[in-house]
């Protein structure tokens, strides 16, 4: 599970900044070939760049960071994080803890990433939520270096009515944003509802003790 979950932290936004336009059937196939483009494109860069991790984590973090933010929604996955303790939050609380769970997020998996065996990626299936043009789902798998097989989804929002941009990520049936909200909120009953000190608390080592096999299963 390592491995998944680094993926699911680090690679989870992996080539969703999507603009189509036209029928449905005609979007999910273009957004089918636009993730699996991306996705190449995005772990060939992180293979060419696993060195400077080991060098200079600051540098890894910033081109990574840069990589992924057009991607991946951070800041609406850090507020599903939160919860109901969103709205009790401040703004600057807010900004706050989006920089830390991204952080925390980079500091507990990279290393994790970098020095995994060989893999790929592959895209299955893309599919826009009937009813909902506004929500999608991407079928993924990874096949470890030993030939293991794993399903990941992605869920995914369309922003601004034209861009598309993951917002949370099942691995193997676990859904990753339910499973950090659930220890959001239990951080913040153990806090005594000092969101504060919950946000200050929120590092990688809050990350490494989550155990996301006991946790948020379902979709």
């Amino acid at each position: 599970m390592m491995m998944l979950r680094s993926f699911g932290a680090l690679l989870g936004g992996l080539a969703l900044l999507l603009v189509f336009s036209g029928t449905a059937a005609a979007d999910e196939t273009g957004l089918k070939r636009y993730v699996d483009t991306n996705t190449q494109q995005l772990v060939a860069r992180l293979n060419a760049e696993k060195g400077l991790y080991t060098t200079d984590p600051e540098a890894f973090y910033t081109s990574m960071n840069d990589a992924l933010e057009d991607f991946v929604d951070f800041r609406r996955i850090a507020a599903r994080v939160m919860g109901r303790y969103a709205r009790q939050a401040t703004p600057a609380q807010r900004d706050e803890f989006v920089d830390r769970f991204k952080r925390s997020l980079f500091d507990s998996y990279a290393k994790a990433l970098v020095e995994t065996d060989s893999f790929t990626i592959s895209v299955k299936d893309a599919v826009i939520h009937e009813g909902n043009g506004h929500r999608a789902s991407v079928q993924l798998e990874i096949v470890s270096g030993s030939g293991n097989r794993h399903p990941v989804t992605y869920s995914m929002y369309r922003k601004d009515n034209q861009t598309w941009m993951m917002e949370n990520i099942i691995v193997e049936g676990i859904n990753i944003g339910l499973a950090f909200r659930d220890r959001f909120s239990q951080e913040v009953e153990q806090q005594r509802g000092n969101i504060q000190a919950v946000i200050d608390g929120w590092t990688s080592e809050v990350v490494d003790t989550m155990d996301l096999d006991e946790q948020g299963a379902g979709s």
